[in-house]
């Protein structure tokens, strides 16, 4: 499979390579992006730089995919959205991102999300897209009701930060939910 570049109005998703290490780094060292991540925040250039080349070997293990998200308009790389757990013999994967406080609410991350779902749902043949979040992201969870999500349940202990385990919802979009919705919010 060959890593395909995307793009968007406002925005090139794009492989997130070692040329980014340090933007990635100043997006998650922040406590307000990960706040409902599922990870601490990063500490050093050098733990960016092994998530970014995770990003490489899940790729090649065909287990993920993860792009950039890039302001076209300044050059800006802002965050990553990604498919996480996929599973092309199931037909499904789970969606993920993070954007740079600087640029909440002002629809990025719909805009990358729905083309990341279009090349997933028409290229990929992705039936299934889930999502998994902390009952208190209000935010994400807007977000993916936004797009059409259902919640499905609650998965008890599933996350673990800040040395103790939580609970999450999850949530689900099928193929041809996503089609007769008409791919737009």
């Amino acid at each position: 499979m060959k890593f395909q570049k995307l793009e968007t109005e406002r925005l090139r998703l794009v492989k997130v390579t070692e040329k980014y290490t340090e933007q990635f780094y100043n997006v998650l060292s922040r406590d307000e992006v990960i706040k409902y991540y599922g990870m601490d925040p990063l500490k050093s250039i050098d733990q960016a730089l092994m998530i970014i080349q995770s990003f490489q070997e899940t790729f090649e293990s065909r287990r993920g995919i993860r792009w950039g998200i890039v302001l076209k308009e300044t050059g800006d790389f802002i965050g990553t959205v990604g498919l996480n757990n996929l599973n092309f013999r199931n037909k499904r994967a789970d969606i993920g991102f993070e954007l740079h406080p600087a640029h909440w609410r002002k629809g990025i991350t719909i805009e990358a999300v729905q083309e990341v779902f279009r090349y997933s749902f028409n290229n990929l043949n992705i039936y299934r897209m889930g999502a998994i979040t902390f009952p208190q992201n209000e935010a994400s969870i807007q977000l993916l009701m936004r797009l059409g999500f259902k919640k499905e349940g609650v998965l008890r202990g599933y996350l673990y930060q800040n040395n103790q385990s939580h609970d999450a919802f999850i949530f689900s979009l099928l193929q041809n939910e996503w089609e007769n919705k008409g791919e737009s919010p």
